[in-house]
């Protein structure tokens, strides 16, 4: 079945990174076809119902100083402030230290909850402590700078050890950040990965802080982008997936055939989905050109959110908390934020992932549960409802001397774009990097190669 309309741009992936190019592109004037195979926008961004129960994608919050998200929803008629509540510290809960601390992240907008973390805690971290963090910090920033393949080579466990941080503040500070913010260990985790989600902020410092969202991202974010797309003439799809690419005689890409058999002419095709759909795509056509080799290289990972109904609150405020030492990497209340239907709500990243995928939900919750009681929530008897998300592909893997494999966005093969947070730019697994990858598909387009109508 072929379809009867030709489009400027056909875009494969309705997450953040298919959104932006398709709200680039319409703001241009060009025709686009955006296609999703979920019944639900957002990728990884996605909310929706999990029979009967309210979940969403991934345990997500918006770093203050990501700009490119924010012009996005801009761009699209929405008001941030509408949908993000912003905060403006977060908890660490060391089952280690048997304590808890906070530590402002917002050195404008509460300079003095931010100055206070710094210099209190200091039954957490004693003075040696914090100390030994600023060789480790100073070094680790000037060489992502000036010796970036050599800082990917190494492990940020590797890292800190090399720079004398002590080990209580090597579990506190940066065992938390790793693996709550990446869900890997410090012995896992790129090196060059840790401190390039630190680098960029640090112009923008006075923009710092946390936003949480206001509820489920497909109905507050993901869906206005795509109305906003389809105001400046562009279409949305979704329950519609993509099985192959259709390729002329000349090599160039000209349009997608889905399951359906339906056949989708476009001037342009980006492929905005995960690494993993990119690959299966790709490779049948693609598999022996030399171009994509590094790309077809770049290993994948996984990431496993668990999220729980409650008869009461977890905790007393809805933030930001990391908990190093348990499986529990970061996780926040979100009954007053997220999902304010609820009498309590836990959502969770858990670490490492691995060992969770061939779990039943039953098995996870059990260990969950020791480990929230080890945080001091005593949460056996209110759980009301939960529900394990698996992400078995999802994300490129942030390991040491992967960074390198990643493709730009701009193919040698006409007709060919991609998109999505693994293609080449300065964020690693954000929706920041999601949205950045997405203009820049766009921009390969507008100067591209192929003269759009």
């Amino acid at each position: 079945m072929l379809s009867l309309d030709k489009y400027d741009v056909v875009i494969v992936g309705g997450g953040l990174a298919g959104l932006s190019t398709a709200l680039e592109l319409a703001d241009k004037r060009k025709k686009v076809l955006l296609l999703e195979a979920n019944p639900y926008l957002g990728g990884r961004t996605s909310s929706f119902n999990d029979n009967g129960m309210e979940v969403e994608s991934g345990f997500h919050r918006l770093i203050g100083y990501h700009t490119e998200i924010l012009k996005m929803l801009g761009k699209a008629g929405v008001n941030p402030d509408e949908i993000f509540t912003w905060e403006e510290d977060i908890e660490i809960r060391s089952v280690k230290k048997k304590t808890s601390a906070v530590f402002g992240v917002a050195p404008v907008f509460n300079p003095l909850k931010t100055l206070k973390g710094v210099t209190g805690n200091n039954r957490q971290l004693s003075p040696r402590d914090k100390i030994s963090l600023l060789p480790f910090f100073t070094n680790g920033l000037k060489d992502y700078g000036k010796h970036p393949k050599i800082l990917d080579e190494m492990t940020i466990g590797e890292y800190a050890k090399k720079h004398g941080v002590t080990e209580n503040a090597f579990h506190f500070i940066i065992e938390s950040f790793s693996s709550g913010l990446y869900f890997l260990s410090p012995e896992r985790y790129s090196a060059y990965v840790f401190f390039g989600l630190i680098a960029p902020g640090i112009p923008k410092s006075y923009k710092m802080r946390i936003g949480a969202f206001l509820g489920g991202m497909t109905d507050i974010m993901c869906n206005p982008v795509a109305r906003a797309i389809e105001r400046k003439g562009g279409e949305v799809r979704t329950g519609v997936k993509v099985k192959e690419l259709c390729i002329d005689e000349t090599g160039s890409v000209t349009g997608v055939k889905t399951e359906e058999g339906e056949q989708i002419n476009g001037n342009h095709v980006v492929l905005a989905t995960t690494l993993f759909s990119a690959k299966q795509i790709l490779l049948p056509e693609f598999g022996d050109h030399s171009w994509f080799e590094p790309m077809f290289k770049l290993p994948v990972m996984p990431a496993v959110t668990f999220q729980m109904e409650l008869t009461k609150r977890a905790l007393p405020k809805d933030r930001t908390t990391f908990g190093p030492g348990t499986v529990l990497s970061s996780f926040s209340e979100q009954s007053r934020t997220t999902f304010r239907h609820a009498y309590g709500r836990l959502s969770i990243i858990l670490s490492e992932p691995e060992q969770f995928l061939d779990m039943t939900p039953e098995q996870t919750l059990k260990i969950v549960l020791e480990d929230t009681k080890r945080l001091g929530m005593d949460l056996d008897d209110h759980v009301f409802d939960y529900r394990q998300i698996n992400h078995h592909f999802d994300f490129h893997s942030l390991e040491p001397g992967n960074n390198w494999l990643r493709p730009e966005q701009d193919t040698p093969v006409t007709g060919l774009v991609l998109a999505g947070d693994y293609t080449m730019q300065p964020y690693f697994a954000t929706m920041e990097g999601a949205v950045v990858s997405g203009k820049k598909a766009a921009e390969a387009i507008l100067k591209n190669k192929v003269q759009v109508p």
